[in-house]
């Protein structure tokens, strides 16, 4: 019996890729295309058998037309589209099931933390962790161009108040790089339920809860121009997910069994 998989469980290794980068993207039709090809050439330089996910939250402009248009020159991208407009949560979450690659790594479509901090996830990944987050305010970090002072300031006051809701130890849970080995994605989105802002807080304490190693990580970031988060606005829905994941941990309803 042992012989007779062995030829498909070679197929299947074969088949998985080096890495998957996952792109969440609403409205992104002006800066597709060159995040797309930056990581693409950055990527074919360091020779992996690689994919990017392209997980377009329904977007309004012409972002989904503007990858289909592209994939056409790149064989390595692929692009999926959620039925209605969720979040980013939820595109992200489709993203990263999605993903085929043996590691995998989140980062938005602005590329606020250039693609090539992707080294320094790798490296704590050698070092036996099994998830690696990057992080704007750990020791070592570089900020190459601040938020406007009223957007920071709400981050940092978004942090303080979930960190008291959700204490994770983390200094920099919000940051859009995150490194994930495909065994540890494969356990905790499938638990996902925050289809909004709250998300990376959610997974980082479901991976804490289930026992995975989580390296913070210093990055280099940067503002970029044209966000499409508008924290104000979002403010009540992000409250009812907070203390709905809050909720789902103190009663244990991630691992109730079905």
């Amino acid at each position: 019996m042992t012989n007779f998989f062995q030829p498909a469980l070679r197929v299947i290794i074969n088949l998985m890729k080096d890495l998957s980068v996952v792109i969440p993207a609403f409205n992104e039709v002006n800066r597709i295309e060159a995040s797309l090809r930056r990581v693409r050439e950055y990527l074919r330089e360091r020779k992996l058998d690689f994919e990017m996910v392209v997980a377009d939250d329904r977007s309004l402009d012409q972002t989904a037309a503007k990858v289909e248009k592209i994939s056409e020159e790149f064989p390595e991208l692929k692009l999926l589209r959620l039925p209605v407009h969720q979040g980013k949560g939820a595109a992200v979450k489709a993203g990263m099931l999605a993903a085929e690659g043996e590691f995998i790594l989140m980062t938005d479509a602005d590329l606020s933390t250039p693609i090539e901090d992707l080294e320094k996830m790798e490296n704590a990944i050698k070092q036996g962790f099994d998830l690696a987050i990057g992080s704007r305010r750990a020791t070592g970090s570089k900020i190459l161009r601040r938020q406007p002072w009223l957007r920071q300031s709400i981050g940092l006051a978004f942090g303080f108040l979930t960190g008291l809701i959700i204490p994770t130890g983390f200094k920099d849970t919000q940051c859009g790089f995150k490194y994930f080995k495909r065994e540890a994605a494969r356990k905790i989105f499938p638990l996902q339920t925050a289809t909004g802002l709250p998300f990376d807080l959610e997974i980082l304490a479901l991976a804490e809860r289930m026992g995975f190693r989580i390296a913070e990580v210093p990055v280099r970031w940067q503002d970029a121009e044209g966000s499409k988060v508008r924290p104000i606005a979002y403010l009540p829905r992000v409250i009812r997910e907070v203390l709905k994941i809050r909720w789902n941990l103190w009663t244990g309803k991630y691992f109730e069994k079905g």
